[in-house]
């Protein structure tokens, strides 16, 4: 008996849940009921508005075309009116003319006939008979003003409801990536006329392929584009890949989405390891400040953080998602922070082959700041380029204004404005290692080494601040400069 109880207690579940079902179906059905009604109804509107118009339209036109035939008509008529009176006057003082003739021949009295033949030739001669024009100034003809509508004919028979667009195609090969922008161009697969604008949409991701359903960047908008092409500038590639799809908008309706694309941005991005830094250098994010009240104070700050999960290191950080195997582990400890005059820290990313550009930008007046590259073993009381461990550019504000290059203890003054945003590249196989004005691409000075480690992005400061911009691609000013061998090239032991 209770089995059979329990049972129809599901079959009473099971049929509540039905009802609900319908019960909110047929709720639905109504609604769509309403919005049929609604929508129609906004649909006639809108056809009788766009028939009318084209009656308008048509009206105008009509009503142009009239206007230009009765002015052509009044034009004409007004010159023929006026050759034919200069015509009747001629003829009539010619019909006087010959009448006189007439008489003056027939008189008997010649004594007077010399006189008279004189007088009539004179007449003649003046007459506006010889000096009137038998050809009319205007044609009868008006087959200029005729008209044949039959392809516009064709054309308004040809008129029907708006088709939905079609789904765009993206043109890999000749989309591009380069200098942070990334170009797309697309065709529509036939051509379609009646596409007002596009849509495109686009997102970062750190995996290659189709796109995932499930992804934690968002989609990304921008709409009414009216080429079939468009250029993202100014991105910053802080994940390995970025999706792109577009879809076409005619005035009514959006097409589907075009087959979506997965695009490589490479770029070189790092953070700044905090557990390396100076404890008089207070570390946020990708920026640093001198921190004179720094040492036992903020070493307590940040041992309490560790207890709390490191958050300040951006070795745990999820801006790529996927760790990158390069970056350094957050195991320094303590005890392997820079220390004494060494004010200095390092990125978390390794270097160890390829291309990699990065930017800084520094407080103006901070009193020491250099950027460079150093291996990871550089020690924790050494300087920046006081090593062989460690290449930079150092710019002095303190007592005296300097700007130098620095590797192993030997300096080189660099005769070149200070600029306040520092470009840095590195090409690792080719043992480069290369500075530049940031905004005008100027090159400043150029190592060159056999780098036998990995190296590291390095900074130092002293009363100031400085902050970081990764994600950047190497700048194709700067490929070609490479290539062309423009770069002023100095090596080590140059430095005096």
């Amino acid at each position: 008996m209770e089995e059979q109880r329990e049972a129809l207690r599901k079959i009473i579940t099971t049929l509540a849940v039905k009802n609900e079902e319908i019960q909110s179906f047929i709720y639905s059905l109504k609604q769509m009921l309403l919005n049929v009604e609604a929508n129609s109804a906004k649909v006639q509107e809108d056809l009788e508005a766009e028939f009318q118009s084209l009656f308008s339209l048509l009206e105008e036109l009509k009503e142009g075309m009239l206007m230009k035939i009765k002015q052509d008509r009044a034009s004409r008529t007004y010159e023929l009116q006026n050759q034919l009176a200069a015509c009747t006057r001629a003829l009539e003082s010619s019909e006087e003319l010959l009448e006189t003739a007439n008489q003056t021949l027939q008189a008997m009295d010649t004594e007077d006939f010399p006189q008279a033949a004189k007088q009539i030739k004179d007449g003649v001669t003046m007459a506006p008979a010889f000096r009137l024009s038998l050809k009319a100034k205007v044609s009868d003809n008006m087959s200029h003003l005729m008209v044949d509508f039959a392809q516009e004919r064709q054309m308004l028979q040809a008129l029907k409801f708006l088709p939905v667009p079609s789904a765009p195609v993206i043109d890999l090969a000749e989309s591009l990536v380069a200098d942070n922008c990334v170009t797309l161009v697309w065709r529509m697969p036939e051509e379609d006329s009646k596409i007002d604008h596009y849509v495109l949409e686009y997102r970062r991701t750190n995996f290659e392929g189709p796109p995932r359903l499930k992804e934690d960047q968002p989609w990304m908008v921008i709409e009414g584009i009216r080429q079939t092409e468009y250029t993202l500038t100014g991105l910053k590639f802080d994940m390995k890949y970025m999706n792109f799809r577009v879809k076409a908008c005619n005035k009514a309706v959006a097409g589907e989405f075009s087959e979506p694309v997965t695009l490589e941005t490479p770029a070189f991005m790092f953070r700044l390891d905090a557990s390396t830094s100076h404890q008089n250098l207070r570390v946020d994010d990708l920026s640093v400040e001198w921190d004179a009240m720094g040492g036992k104070v903020q070493d307590i700050k940040a041992r309490e953080k560790d207890g709390k999960g490191r958050t300040a290191s951006p070795v745990n950080s999820p801006a790529r998602g996927t760790p990158s195997p390069k970056r350094m582990p957050s195991g320094r400890g303590g005890r392997d922070r820079f220390t004494a005059e060494s004010y200095t820290v390092l990125g978390d990313t390794l270097i160890d082959g390829g291309e990699h550009y990065w930017e800084v930008r520094y407080e103006p007046d901070s009193k020491a700041f250099g950027v460079g590259v150093a291996y990871r073993s550089l020690g924790r009381f050494e300087q920046l380029g006081k090593t062989a461990a460690s290449w930079c550019l150092h710019v002095n504000n303190w007592l005296q204004v300097s700007f130098t290059a620095k590797h192993a203890n030997k300096v080189k003054v660099l005769d070149a404005p200070v600029p306040d945003c520092l470009g840095v590249h590195c090409d690792f196989h080719q043992g480069l290692l290369s500075f530049y004005n940031a905004r005008t691409k100027q090159v400043l000075h150029t190592f060159k080494a056999k780098f036998t480690q990995p190296l590291l992005p390095a900074f130092t400061v002293w009363c100031g601040s400085f902050h970081v911009t990764t994600g950047l691609q190497v700048p194709s000013s700067v490929r070609c400069l490479q290539k062309r061998g423009s770069a002023t090239s100095s090596s080590n032991t140059s430095l005096t």
